[in-house]
């Protein structure tokens, strides 16, 4: 069987192994059929074929994608410059893809949307999903819930539907919460991975980023403990069963 390959953009040590960790549950996957590459440290093998893996999973991190570059570290800019390199093939060639939150942006703004921080940002804690009629037959989601809770936080979002995207979940303060490209390349903006456990952890690491004032991260980390936040990680495990 052909391995997962996982790439991270997460720069500190505690927040990328808790998200490679819950990639691994939530999924249902063994840690040896998994490549990891931390990005934001490592470059990409340069031997790298994407035909040797199952599927593609991209995780989260504190960058934004519509930073001016200038803005951003040269880590960073590494990072997100060897995602966007493989973007042309897994879409042209409809390779399995799941992008988790940073990803989304990643995907829109290869087809070419608008990927921005004017509207639709969202605070750090759970939120109310619903599913699009296209996600209702989904094989993602067919079967689950029309509304569920998931968890985010993030400063940008996509603000238009990309050209040739297909809308399949929505909530209230961001319009676009998942969307697929093709039959296989799909994108989340809340986090398929995360559990209150995985998101108190984050609360912890990133109180300086900017994502809430510090004074709230109790509040916060009591409302993801609150919430009921069954149903996205039966997506994860749904894209790791059907791909692998």
């Amino acid at each position: 069987m052909k391995p997962f390959l996982v790439l991270q953009l997460r720069p500190e040590d505690d927040a990328s192994d808790g998200e490679f960790r819950a990639i691994l549950e939530k999924g249902g996957l063994d840690v040896g059929r998994v490549q990891r590459v931390r990005l934001e440290r490592d470059p990409l093998p340069s031997d790298l074929s994407l035909d040797d893996y199952a599927a593609i999973i991209v995780g989260g991190g504190p960058g934004c994608v519509s930073d001016p570059e200038e803005e951003k570290s040269p880590d960073e800019a590494r990072a997100e410059a060897a995602i966007m390199g493989l973007m042309p093939e897994i879409t042209a060639t409809d390779k399995p893809f799941m992008g988790c939150c940073y990803g989304i942006g990643i995907l829109a703004h290869h087809l070419g949307g608008d990927v921005s921080k004017d509207r639709y940002s969202e605070p750090v804690g759970p939120v109310t999903c619903r599913v699009t009629h296209d996600g209702q037959h989904d094989p993602l989601l067919t079967g689950l819930p029309t509304e569920f809770d998931t968890l985010v936080g993030h400063k940008e979002a996509v603000q238009a539907l990309p050209p040739g995207a297909v809308h399949l979940m929505s909530s209230e303060p961001c319009p676009y919460q998942m969307l697929r490209f093709g039959q296989n390349v799909y994108a989340t903006q809340f986090h398929p991975e995360a559990d209150a456990g995985v998101f108190a952890e984050r609360i912890r690491i990133y109180r300086g980023h900017g994502y809430f004032e510090p004074h709230e991260a109790a509040a916060l980390t009591d409302a993801c403990y609150a919430s009921s936040v069954m149903f996205p990680k039966e997506i994860l495990r749904r894209f790791v069963a059907r791909y692998g």
